[in-house]
């Protein structure tokens, strides 16, 4: 029986104590998307199965082993989404946004689904930010798409991480390459997993992908994709590269890396992190020329990436990076009695017409009792309220961070709120 109590294995709830670097982190890369003309945008939690059948690949582990796929009650075929870009393209085509100005520029932050083994780094439910640039086929487009991927991620505070590029061609090109890995692996067949057999038969790119020990030691003296570039696709390739110099944008090209998923063509590439052990890739993407055609849309080139939040945080956590706290309460009033109790109320709902965060007793606790909350919750200020402050119209404001109490007319409470927290910021930074 499930353990009502728990949250279901490979999932995690992020708690007030936490939720500010997530905060943080999605504010963050909203932001410097932003800075390169990306828009939000949302799409349905899940899709139709044959939108991610159809686009992500029949042969990747995703569609294979991980989606959670169910059956509703109009006896439709529904998917938790594995990954956005399929659900993206599908909604870019169902808006006609290629109709308008191109490229089409979107991105999305939320959450994804995957049976797989839960593991650090690696969850069912896991949360992604990602980007997809519709309609630029230049490699100018291509390097600019990992200038921002590497601005993000500096953005957000992480400074160890390395940028690892290869190209793995086009339809044309890669026909040439299936067949002298086929004829590779084919020699291999009797040491290869049960799912790299099949693979050798369908896509055997996707061998290169294993984490099997034993397939990847084989894997590692295979024939390289570089090696059977066309001439379009060196030349591309060799522009990223040029672009990422001019950019400042460091990488390594490492031949091995394919993707997991069968859409990408061309130019892919990930951001890796030695700080998060075996789960080390925080961003990959790359181009996908034709996907928006398979969507049933005007064929158009498009590229893009996503990254693990968990593992974003994960990796800024390893390296010691302090990320700003969230914004602490402005005051807490602690009324004594009913009427003090109700001007506290009204007090609190003045100030947050003026932005500030305050709070008041709503449970009925005692004087010491309110104290001992104010100063839990990390309250700036507090103001104690009885029935003489309200006669009188003053009260003692008190900075908690000091103690010095200053008396305020608590019927022009915002401006003494105001006053008050900028002197206690001048005295903090001895102005």
């Amino acid at each position: 029986m499930a353990e009502i109590n728990k949250a279901p294995r490979g999932t995690n709830d992020v708690t007030p104590e936490q939720s500010y670097k997530w905060q943080f982190v999605e504010q963050k890369l909203i932001e410097t998307a932003g800075l390169y003309g990306f828009k939000e945008i949302r799409v349905p939690v899940f899709e139709h199965t044959e939108v991610f059948i159809k686009n992500v690949g029949d042969t990747t582990d995703v569609v294979q082993k991980e989606m959670y796929t169910f059956t509703d009650k109009g006896d439709r075929s529904i998917t938790l989404r594995p990954e956005f870009t399929a659900g993206v393209m599908r909604s870019i085509v169902e808006h006609s946004l290629t109709a308008g100005a191109l490229p089409v520029k979107v991105c999305y932050l939320g959450g994804c689904y995957r049976y797989e083994k839960p593991q650090a780094g690696r969850l069912r439910e896991f949360h992604q930010f990602g980007v997809e640039c519709i309609g630029a086929a230049s490699p100018i487009a291509d390097a600019e798409v990992i200038a921002m991927a590497n601005q993000l991620l500096s953005d957000i505070g992480i400074k160890k991480i390395s940028l690892e590029i290869n190209s793995i061609g086009c339809p044309t090109c890669r026909a040439e390459y299936h067949k002298a890995l086929k004829a590779y692996f084919e020699g291999k067949k009797e040491e290869l997993c049960g799912t790299c057999n099949e693979r050798l038969e369908r896509n055997p790119m996707r061998i290169l992908d294993c984490k099997s020990p034993v397939c990847s030691a084989i894997a590692k003296e295979a024939p390289v994709v570089t090696d059977f570039l066309c001439d379009d696709c060196k030349a591309h390739f060799e522009a990223v590269k040029s672009y990422l110099s001019a950019m400042n944008v460091e990488y390594t090209v490492n031949p091995r890396i394919v993707r997991g998923l069968d859409y990408y063509n061309r130019t892919v590439f990930e951001f890796v992190s030695g700080d998060i052990g075996a789960q080390s890739t925080v961003c990959g993407g790359g181009r996908y020329d034709g996907l928006l055609g398979n969507m049933g849309g005007q064929d158009q080139p498009g590229l893009g990436f996503a990254m693990g939040v968990e593992r974003l945080l994960m990796v800024l956590e390893s390296q010691n990076v302090e990320i700003p706290s969230g914004k602490p309460c402005d005051i807490y009033i602690a009324p004594m009695g009913d009427a003090a109790a109700l001007k506290a109320a009204v007090l609190c709902s003045q100030l947050r017409e003026e932005g500030f965060e305050a709070l008041t007793d709503i449970v009925g606790r005692g004087l010491k009792a309110q104290m001992r909350y104010a100063n839990k919750i990390g309250a700036r200020f507090t103001l104690v309220l009885g029935d003489s402050e309200i006669e009188s119209g003053k009260a003692k404001l008190k900075c908690m961070e000091n103690g010095e109490e200053t008396e305020v007319d608590i019927n022009a409470l915002p401006d003494a709120l105001y006053s008050a927290t900028f002197a206690a910021l001048a005295d903090s930074i001895n102005i």
